[in-house]
Parts: C-alpha cells; sequence; structure tokens
C-alpha cells in the first residue's frame, strides 16, 4: 500500500492537506480534511494512466469557484449533523422544539449553511486487519447550526486490496441530537466518457420513502412494484430515467435487516466493463442521478460533469428522520455510541 501527504491548499491560514491512498491494484483514493472530501478515485487504463471515476477537482480552490457554490453538488463530502432534508427546518427532542437553517428552499438541507463538509477535520494516518486508511476527527459545539448537544465524530477511509473502499462513522454527544453521516461522492464508471445512462444499476429495494411537494418525505412508504423507479432487477439507468420528470432523487428502503452489513446495489458500465458494488450497515440510501448538477463543472476538458454525469449513492438515516415516527436511528443520546459502515467494491 502506498500513502502520501500532498500540501492541499490553506483556509483561513489553516492548512489543508490531501491524504493518497493506493493499493497493490493500482486503485487510488485521494481524501482532503476540508470537509473529510474524497477529491478521487481512479483506476489504471490499458495505456499506463489512469482513469477517473469520481466528481471532484484537482485544486483547493476549484471548491470555490462561483460556479461550484451556486451549484452546490456536494462532491465527495461527508455531510452532517444531518444528511438529507429536514423539513421546515423544524424538530422536537424531548419536548423543546429546534429551528435549523432553511438552506433549500423551505427546508434544512445537509446540516445547514456551515455543515460538516465545510469544516476542516483533524486527520492521522491509521492501519489496522491489514488494511490503511486515513481517519478523520471533529468536534461539533452544542447548538452549532443550531443542533443541540456537543458532538464528537469520527470518520475513517480504509482501503483495501481487495479494492474494497470502506468508510465508517463514529459519534458521541452529551446531549440528545439528530445525527445521520454519509459520504456525498458521484461515481462515473465510464471515466466520464459518456453520461450514465447507460450504466446497469440493480437496489435492493421494494419500497421508498414518498417525499411530498417539497420533495421531503414524512413517514409515507411507497411500494415500487410497477413503478420505473424500482431497480430490484437489473436494468438501463436510461431505461428508468426515460420515465421521470428529474431522474432519481429517491430514498430507497433496502429489504435487508436494519444494522446488517449487506450489499445492497450494484452498478455496471457495458463498455469498459468496470463494477461497483455497495454494502452498508444503514437503513436506507438517497439515490440521485444528477439531474441538477451544473454543465459549468469540470475536472479538465475530457473530464466535464453536469447532468446525469454523475450518480451519489448517499447510504444514511431518514431523511426528515427526526420527524417521521419509528424512524431507525434518526437521534443519538448520551452514552450512546453512533456506528455507521458502507463499502465500495471496484471490479475493473
Amino acid at each position: 500500500m502506498n500513502s502520501t501527504i500532498i500540501p492541499f491548499g490553506k483556509l483561513h491560514e489553516e492548512e489543508v492537506s490531501l491524504y493518497v491512498l493506493e493499493n497493490k491494484q493500482g486503485l487510488q483514493v485521494k481524501i482532503m480534511n476540508y470537509g473529510a472530501t474524497i477529491t478521487s478515485i481512479s483506476v489504471p487504463d490499458q495505456q499506463g494512466g489512469r482513469v477517473e471515476l469520481a466528481c471532484g477537482f484537482d485544486t483547493f480552490e476549484e471548491y470555490f469557484s462561483e460556479a461550484y457554490l451556486k451549484n452546490a453538488p456536494y462532491f465527495g463530502c461527508t455531510v452532517g449533523r444531518y444528511a438529507s432534508r429536514i423539513k421546515d427546518g423544524k424538530f422536537t427532542i424531548n419536548g423543546k422544539n429546534y429551528q435549523v437553517a432553511c438552506n433549500d428552499g423551505p427546508n434544512h438541507l445537509h446540516g445547514g449553511v456551515q455543515g460538516f463538509d465545510k469544516r476542516i477535520w483533524t486527520a492521522e494516518w491509521i492501519m489496522d486487519q491489514g488494511r490503511e486508511g486515513v481517519s478523520m476527527r471533529l468536534s461539533s459545539p452544542a447548538m452549532e447550526e443550531g443542533y443541540p448537544g456537543h458532538l464528537e465524530v469520527e470518520v475513517f477511509f480504509r482501503l483495501g486490496d481487495n479494492n474494497t473502499l470502506t468508510i465508517s462513522y463514529e459519534g458521541t454527544t452529551d446531549e440528545e441530537t439528530p445525527l445521520s453521516l454519509t459520504n456525498h461522492t458521484y461515481f462515473n464508471l465510464s471515466g466520464f466518457q459518456d453520461t450514465i445512462l447507460r450504466h446497469q444499476a440493480q437496489v435492493s429495494a421494494g419500497h421508498h420513502l414518498k417525499p411530498d411537494e417539497t420533495n421531503v418525505p414524512v413517514g409515507a412508504l411507497e411500494a415500487l412494484d410497477g413503478l420505473a423507479a424500482d431497480l430490484r432487477k437489473r436494468k438501463p439507468l436510461q431505461q428508468a430515467i426515460a420515465q421521470m420528470e428529474t431522474g432519481f432523487e429517491h430514498y430507497f428502503l433496502f429489504d435487508k435487516g436494519a444494522g446488517e452489513l449487506a450489499e445492497v446495489a450494484s452498478f455496471e458500465d457495458p463498455h469498459s466493463g468496470r463494477k461497483l458494488a455497495i454494502a452498508t450497515t444503514e437503513p436506507g440510501m438517497l439515490f440521485y442521478t444528477g439531474y441538477f448538477t451544473s454543465d459549468e463543472l469540470k475536472r479538465s476538458e475530457t473530464e466535464r460533469y453536469g447532468r446525469f454525469r454523475g450518480f451519489c449513492c448517499e447510504t444514511h438515516r431518514y431523511p426528515n428522520g427526526p420527524n417521521i415516527p419509528g424512524s431507525p436511528g434518526s437521534t443519538l443520546s448520551p452514552g450512546e455510541h453512533y456506528q455507521s459502515t458502507t463499502t465500495y467494491h471496484f471490479s475493473f
């Protein structure tokens, strides 16, 4: 395993570093400690070069460009305190009402205006069970972005020689608080030579949380039988998306048991033969196919982003979970230990 640290930039005079992991097969993952963000996932090609499979940028400054900030696609970052949307930015814990920022129309999105994706994390190398990686830690004080409780979180990125990237999350709090962490990487297994529309997709979910008119689930479950969004049988994404107004932005409820680490989704680019299989302990996944991603964004002239040029698999607790009765694990209490694991297995 090769691992290096590269200076990547500065934010308010604080150093930002890029941590590079590469295994024996040449799978390479780059993670910066700003936002605990994956900036690159690449594999070798037959010409001795590299093929990029994830949306991101090669310089720190590009994450602050006008086009990127305006579009806010959250490329590769760690999202928190609460992933996805909270309706009207409101929730109640132990009889006390809380109001957090409404930064997505009438709703709260991905932790607010200054969520975990916009913080510098404390990073260090780790080695366990033969896998090298990096851990990133963050302290979130009580009432940061309006959330109760002082929170301590840690994210572990581990890369194995079996071409599996494992991301694990842990957290503790001194007061009950909503908590739902995820990674927001967008993938394109064609190496951005094509859109994702020809990708073959399979997701092991028979239901999704039906959103309201503001695109937030409020508790209703809908069976996927007969719907275009049903991906239990493998099919090209374009076959499903052709029947949708804006593509996928569905929170799938997995058929597996809660807390069980099991494979839940797989994808393949038929032209290159590259594959991605995802396993998680989470109860569901917000699957997004990038309809609103700006066509202005690019890593280079040959690697351009935009509509349907990357898919995102956000494994996390229920969107709007603090307001949905029975939502599993949507808040963390003192004495409890938040744990979550998602793995990404690449075949190339």
